[in-house]
């Protein structure tokens, strides 16, 4: 017995779907937001500099791998138009277009948390009270009066990435209450096999290297409070 396209069963494998960087990433934000609470909660204050940190370092490595990744890592495989979006929830999108890597609307969820992750980590670079415990590395390049208000954001706009989340596991298990598994491919890369659908292929491991050194650099040079380059 062969699948529509002739393809006797045996010779269907596995898609793959996302690169291993991409869900070292993924995992890391799930360790690491919890984390960000717990030491602000309880104030173990150089932790939680260090963790945000990290995580500014895993935001600038996952910006930078929307570019240079593989296609389902990369922004313009999945960030798409108002009229994408309106066709997928209409369900006029065509299968083919949407059953490997993010569709339309999970394109947007997962670009908004992005930059929300990205605006919370800025914020508490400048964030904190020299008077009162620890600051943000880049909080001297700001006034007293500019770090308290920006410390409040900081503490307020968490729970906005709360939130989001919320929807983010909310949007996983509709889907997997219609019958798609969203998350054993974010754990081992694959989907079961599709015919007509090759996957993502090899990970580029020299862009990955370039990836990986220019935001650890990034996060370095901030942690040293963004010294003048020249």
């Amino acid at each position: 017995m062969t699948d529509p396209l002739g393809t006797p069963p045996a010779a269907l494998h596995d898609v793959k779907v996302w690169d291993p960087l991409l869900r070292i990433t993924h995992w890391s934000f799930l360790l690491i937001i919890p984390m960000m609470w717990w030491t602000a909660e309880n104030s173990k204050w150089a932790l939680h500099r260090r963790t945000g940190l990290v995580l500014l370092g895993l935001l600038v490595f996952r910006l930078l791998w929307g570019f240079l990744g593989p296609e389902t890592a990369r922004f313009s495989s999945f960030v798409k138009g108002p009229g994408a979006v309106v066709a997928y929830l209409r369900g006029a999108l065509s299968d083919a277009a949407t059953r490997i890597g993010h569709s339309p609307i999970g394109g947007w969820s997962t670009l908004a948390l992005l930059g929300a992750m990205l605006l919370q980590v800025s914020m508490g670079l400048f964030a904190g009270d020299p008077y009162d415990g620890m600051t943000g590395p880049l909080n001297p390049l700001v006034g007293v009066m500019t770090a308290d208000t920006i410390t409040e954001l900081h503490e307020t706009f968490f729970w906005v990435i709360v939130g989001l989340i919320g929807l983010h596991l909310a949007a996983i298990t509709f889907y997997a209450v219609k019958g798609n598994d969203l998350l054993s491919p974010m754990v081992s890369g694959d989907r079961p096999p599709m015919p007509g659908v090759a996957g993502i292929g090899p990970t580029p491991w020299g862009r990955a290297a370039l990836a990986v050194g220019l935001a650890a650099g990034f996060a370095l040079w901030v942690a040293y409070g963004a010294p003048p380059l020249t």
